[in-house]
């Protein structure tokens, strides 16, 4: 299981501190340090059934510098892809990708209920 995270982000901090609590083992990588690559949110975006516009920090400096709420609406998946791969504080976190599932952002309940 893969835990993505931005280790000074609160949310982050909350879920690393559930998933240890909850005694489930992960492998952690820093986001901003190893930003996902376009395959990987290809894949998990896919994986997770979700809409791209999901997988973007919309709470985040840089996606309100870019003005991204305007824009994103009129770019292609593959713009978005992108975009999202080229910095990794685009992405909205954290994430948490098993082989049967992705989650993005941290609902306690929802990882309750794929991990437990």
């Amino acid at each position: 299981m893969l835990f993505i995270c931005y280790p000074k982000c609160s949310t982050c901090k909350k879920a690393q501190k559930w998933l240890e609590d909850s005694g489930i083992s992960y492998e952690l990588r820093d986001i901003k340090e190893n930003n996902p690559t376009r395959q990987e949110l290809e894949k998990w975006q896919s994986l997770s059934g979700l809409p791209l516009k999901k997988f973007f920090n919309t709470s985040g400096m840089l996606y309100r510098s870019l003005e991204l709420k305007d824009r994103l609406p009129s770019m292609s998946d593959s713009e978005q892809l992108e975009l999202l791969a080229s910095d990794g504080m685009l992405v909205k976190r954290p994430l948490l990708i098993t082989d049967s599932a992705v989650l993005v952002g941290f609902r306690e309940s929802e990882w309750e209920a794929l991990l437990k």
